[in-house]
């Protein structure tokens, strides 16, 4: 391994010697679909929406992905400064909402995984269907993993906010329940499978013991969702996952 591969893959400057604090139980979800997704596909792009200071990358890192992480410009600026971009790390200063940043990922066809943690519920419903919609269609074979709460909990997150929103990290426009992951499988002919990913079972904790027991909690708890898009279609042959 050269130098410049061992400073790629280890912590971070800034982040302590030992090994990166594991993610909370939401954030297990993400990662275990991610490296599903690259088992698969190797060398594929992870673009990471609205990561902020996030360290996925070194998390996840087989020393064969490149990664993208996409921020609003003030935000991508402040990233640059901490985390400066590597040689299969970069940063895109662009808005989500601005499907420009697809651009930017240069070979689409080793596979894209996009990961959403906390971005789709605050986005418009309009805007969460193009953005399936222009992943779909520039990234087959690519998935998208996201969260979104159930509309119970979304209810309670805005009455939470209050009149200014002062008490919750932004607003909450799109909720999702379990029951309506049919709608987004029909939501582009380019989606060919909705799934929850489900608890990383090792590791479930108190929290997942007490939902499997009172109901009420699953209404409640934010679901970790993985849409995978069709397959560019071979010369003579099917759509292949």
């Amino acid at each position: 391994m050269t130098e410049s591969e061992r400073t790629e893959t280890a912590a971070p400057d800034g982040w302590g010697a030992g090994p990166l604090r594991e993610p909370g139980a939401r954030g297990r979800r993400f990662d275990a679909a991610v490296r599903g997704y690259l088992s698969r596909h190797p060398e594929a792009t992870v673009v990471a929406l609205g990561e902020g200071l996030g360290t996925g990358f070194w998390r996840l890192d087989n020393g064969r992905l490149n990664w993208l992480t996409v921020l609003a410009p003030e935000t991508a600026a402040v990233r640059r400064m901490l985390l400066p971009d590597g040689a299969r790390r970069r940063t895109v200063a662009r808005a989500v909402t601005d499907h420009r940043w697809l651009d930017a990922v240069r070979e689409p066809w080793r596979g894209v995984v996009v990961t959403a943690p906390g971005v789709l519920m605050r986005l418009s419903p309009p805007a969460v269907r193009a953005l399936l919609a222009v992943c779909a269609e520039r990234f087959p074979g690519g998935a998208l993993v996201f969260d979104a709460l159930p509309r119970p909990a979304m209810a309670l997150a805005r009455r939470a906010a209050g009149p200014g929103g002062a008490r919750w990290p932004g607003p909450v426009r799109w909720g999702l329940d379990r029951a309506e992951l049919p709608r987004v499988a029909g939501a582009h002919p380019g989606i060919v499978a909705v799934r929850e990913v489900g608890p990383v079972r090792a590791r479930r904790g108190p929290a997942g013991w007490l939902r499997g027991r009172m109901p009420v909690l699953g209404a409640l708890t934010p679901l970790v969702c993985e849409v995978r898009f069709a397959a560019a279609r071979s010369p003579g042959g099917p759509r292949q996952w």
